[in-house]
């Protein structure tokens, strides 16, 4: 419990103090739920965007024969927001059958993306402080509700860390990069 009491600690740290495009408002309160759902949000924001910057033709774009292609990256992402938004809802996933080694083309993989996105909006938007700690019935065990919502933050920010990889061995610049100011040089 401590490990992941530190773990939801140290990501809402970072998303608190990841650096934004300007000043953070003063007087906020960076509650658990609030900070996980500004982390969800953000992440999906990187996610389809990142999506929609890779041309159709380099969805199948692997960096070397042992990894995933692009696609796979964008199919594992959604396929796997809806499993664990199932656990929120309480039910099975409405992609259970559905596997990310299916070929699809970009435009049905940034479908099922933002699917997925529809799907778990309403869950994670609605959580609150009570709820993250909240115990539920997964499989024979119980854990608490905030373990899901931290999962899709934490997991979305690691694919994306991938996509962006792939994004930049293709000459694309990130969109999580693009977004940045450009710092001051010498002499402006």
């Amino acid at each position: 419990m401590m490990k992941l009491t530190l773990a939801i600690m140290f990501t809402a740290i970072a998303v608190v103090t990841a650096a934004p495009q300007s000043p953070p408002p003063t007087g906020r309160k960076l509650t658990l739920a609030n900070t996980m759902i500004q982390s969800y949000t953000a992440i999906q924001r990187d996610l389809l965007e990142a999506a929609e910057l890779m041309p159709e033709a380099d969805y199948v774009f692997k960096p070397t024969p042992e990894t995933r292609p692009f696609g796979q990256l964008i199919a594992h992402v959604a396929l796997s927001q809806f499993n664990a938004c199932s656990l929120l809802q309480g039910g099975p996933s409405p992609k259970a059958a559905e596997k990310e080694e299916t070929p699809r083309s970009k435009a049905v993989l940034i479908a099922l993306l933002k699917e997925s996105a529809t799907f778990c909006n309403p869950l994670v938007n609605a959580m609150t402080d009570e709820g993250m700690v909240q115990l539920m019935k997964v499989g024979p065990n119980e854990g608490a509700r905030g373990v899901p919502v931290t999962g899709l933050s934490i997991h979305g920010n690691e694919v994306y860390g991938t996509i962006a990889v792939y994004l930049r061995l293709k000459g694309i610049v990130p969109p999580t990069t693009a977004r940045q100011k450009p710092s001051p040089t010498k002499g402006e």
